[in-house]
């Protein structure tokens, strides 16, 4: 790791601890609605057959010790009584620091009429830390920061979600709380603690058919958390013959965004997207923007194989 490069991430992680304090919040992607169930559970079994998705996000690319998250979700209808079961992995690592999500959704699906629908979500999640200041080559010539040198061992916490989902085949909207539990890993004796705040999720699209191989699809999302500035993603997105998607996006004060999707068959989607920030650290040299890269993977139902699945 080049000094430069060090010297940022350290006095990130200074920053985060000077006041005794490492707090997690929830990881924000790019192409969010294609894996929903990570942040809201009631959409788990909505796609009307099995649905596995794998994403993979780096974040400020060029900046050694940045942000890179793995997710791994599958979710399913069990039945015909709209039970909605579903599973997910998150894996975040920044810096020496490491985070692990092992996530289990119910939803139960109530259908208001024919074409609407009303999803009720709970989560239960699992949360591991590790923070590795050791592995850090500090700087000792101004002596010891001791809040660097005792380092944060794995440490397991329980959380608990919930959420709500409603759509049609034209529109959805969600509002969504993954983990409502404002944890501390640590006792309040401890040199560093780690504590989670609530993350609120609110969402909202409308598709609409601009001609016959063309759709449009205009969506918002808002994330809210306490002590932290409001933090809203508006896109504009596009699906061509039902095969090709494209979209940009803007999430406030912080980046743009460019969407780019290949449907390689009726059940597998390719998504790519790619992030420039609009902040002092977007300028910097070593940051070449933040990349997605997503996998979806879909087995539906013999009834719904024929049907056209909502853009979404």
């Amino acid at each position: 790791m080049s000094k430069t490069n060090q010297g940022i991430l350290l006095l990130l992680i200074q920053m985060a601890l000077s006041s005794a304090i490492f707090s997690q919040q929830d990881t924000q992607y790019t192409q969010y609605i294609y894996s929903t169930s990570s942040i809201n559970p009631a959409y788990a079994g909505s796609r009307n057959g099995l649905s596995l998705a794998a994403l993979h996000r780096s974040q400020w690319a060029g900046l050694d010790g940045a942000p890179t998250t793995l997710t791994l979700n599958v979710h399913s209808p069990i039945g015909y009584r709209g039970v909605g079961l579903g599973f997910s992995i998150l894996n975040e690592q920044i810096g020496p620091t490491s985070e692990t999500y092992f996530d289990v959704d119910f939803s139960y699906t109530i259908k208001l009429d024919r074409s609407s629908n009303l999803a009720l979500g709970l989560k239960a999640s699992t949360h591991f830390l590790d923070v590795r200041f050791s592995a850090l080559n500090q700087d000792t010539s101004m002596g010891y920061d001791i809040l660097l040198q005792q380092d944060i061992d794995n440490k397991f916490s329980p959380n608990v979600g919930a959420g709500l989902f409603y759509y049609t085949n034209t529109f959805y909207a969600g509002i969504s709380v993954p983990r409502i539990l404002e944890t501390k890993h640590f006792k309040a004796s401890s040199i560093s603690t780690a504590s989670e705040r609530s993350t609120y999720y609110i969402m909202a699209g409308h598709i609409t058919n601009v001609n016959p191989s063309l759709q449009f699809k205009p969506a918002i999302l808002t994330k809210v958390v306490m002590g932290a500035p409001l933090q809203i993603d508006v896109s504009a997105n596009f699906m061509m013959n039902d095969k090709f998607l494209f979209g940009v996006g803007y999430r406030w004060d912080a980046a743009w965004n460019a969407i780019f999707g290949f449907n390689l068959s009726d059940g597998i989607l390719l998504g790519l997207a790619y992030d420039r920030e609009v902040t002092a650290l977007g300028n910097t040299e070593f940051n070449a923007g933040s990349f997605e890269v997503l996998l979806r993977f879909e087995l539906l139902k013999e009834y719904s194989r024929n049907k056209k699945q909502p853009f979404f």
